[in-house]
């Protein structure tokens, strides 16, 4: 069974260590503007900052989501490859933001990208199941023949 799920749990780690640089940089962001919680407004340097921290965090549950269902229903090898550019792009929106609110763009595009063919693995991996055991159809036999 581990050998199903390895990669999978290996992306997982990684984005829950990226979640976590995401949550330091606020607190260094917040030493260094003197912004004590839990105001959440500064100067846009930390306003940047913050803002892309929550919103990665928010995204994480639904890439979380996606991630083990294409990988368990559709292909591990396929999802985590996934995952990993999932990741580098929000790491890339993260400093984007952080430079910028305009730089975010490209990387939250790219990302919202992944996440979209995810649900699209998803809900084939799902689709191909039910198909298969509630039914008895192979969708990819019948698409050989």
């Amino acid at each position: 069974m581990l050998d199903q799920i390895h990669l999978l749990a290996a992306v997982t780690v990684l984005g829950v260590l990226e979640q976590a640089y995401f949550f330091l940089q606020v607190i260094y962001a917040r030493r260094k503007f003197g912004i004590s919680p839990p105001k959440i407004s500064g100067p846009p340097e930390f306003e940047r900052i913050f803002r892309a921290q929550v919103n990665s965090s928010e995204y994480f549950p639904i890439f979380l989501a996606l991630l083990w269902q294409a990988g368990l229903f559709f292909h591990q090898g396929l999802a985590a490859a996934l995952g990993l550019l999932y990741l580098y792009a929000r790491y890339r929106y993260f400093v984007g933001y952080k430079a910028s609110s305009s730089e975010r763009l490209a990387p939250i595009y790219f990302s919202a990208g992944v996440l979209w063919i995810l649900i699209a693995a998803s809900a084939l991996g799902i689709l191909h199941f039910f198909l298969s055991h509630y039914m008895g159809l192979n969708i990819l036999q019948l698409l050989r023949a």
